[in-house]
């Protein structure tokens, strides 16, 4: 009798496994599907254009590590933003690097590609209450402050995060980051 408890637990635990991965891969094919019709390209435009929004500035190297690109790919992903009129280059802080900047358009563009990734979103969550909304709420942010492991990974996390509904003193991938790295988080609002 013990083995058959032990057994369905562990069958409950592989079946709340497989249930987490079908729903994960529903949100990012809907995710991707609505983001790249309005990024005008795959791949990783929509986070380049959504993390150069939060993070002005950054350089080629920085956005190429947060996206997982090669080099070569993260210049073809900015002169095609560039030749779009989305992106700018500016001289970098040490006089070595390129700073990348979103332009007029490029914010505009951000903004819709936020918004339709906000509006599929709330399809995943459309049929919880709003007392199962909170227990998810609590249960997403766990589970991010377990997956943050380093400054990269909590970058590589929020590079499709609408920052602006999630600022660093409610982030729990920017929390844990400074928790890591021993920095005082930004107060709270």
């Amino acid at each position: 009798m013990h083995v058959c408890i032990e057994q369905l637990f562990c069958m409950n635990e592989e079946r709340t496994l497989n249930l987490l991965g079908a729903l994960a891969l529903s949100v990012v094919d809907g995710l991707n599907a609505v983001v790249e019709a309005n990024a005008g390209h795959g791949g990783e435009t929509p986070a380049a254009l959504v993390t150069l929004g939060a993070e002005p500035g950054l350089s080629i190297n920085a956005l190429r590590q947060i996206l997982n690109l090669s080099h070569p790919g993260t210049v073809r992903l900015i002169d095609r933003l560039e030749a779009q009129g989305l992106v700018e280059r500016r001289a970098g802080a040490d006089g070595r690097t390129v700073a990348l900047f979103l332009t007029d358009a490029g914010y505009e563009r951000r903004k819709t590609i936020l918004s339709d990734r906000r509006q599929q979103l709330q399809i995943a969550v459309n049929s919880l209450t709003p007392n199962e909304r909170k227990q998810l709420t609590k249960l997403l942010e766990k589970m991010l402050t377990a997956m943050t492991t380093s400054e990269l990974r909590a970058f590589t996390i929020c590079r499709l995060c609408e920052e602006e509904v999630c600022p660093g003193n409610r982030c729990p991938v920017e929390q844990q980051y400074c928790q890591m790295v021993k920095i005082t988080p930004p107060p709270a609002d």
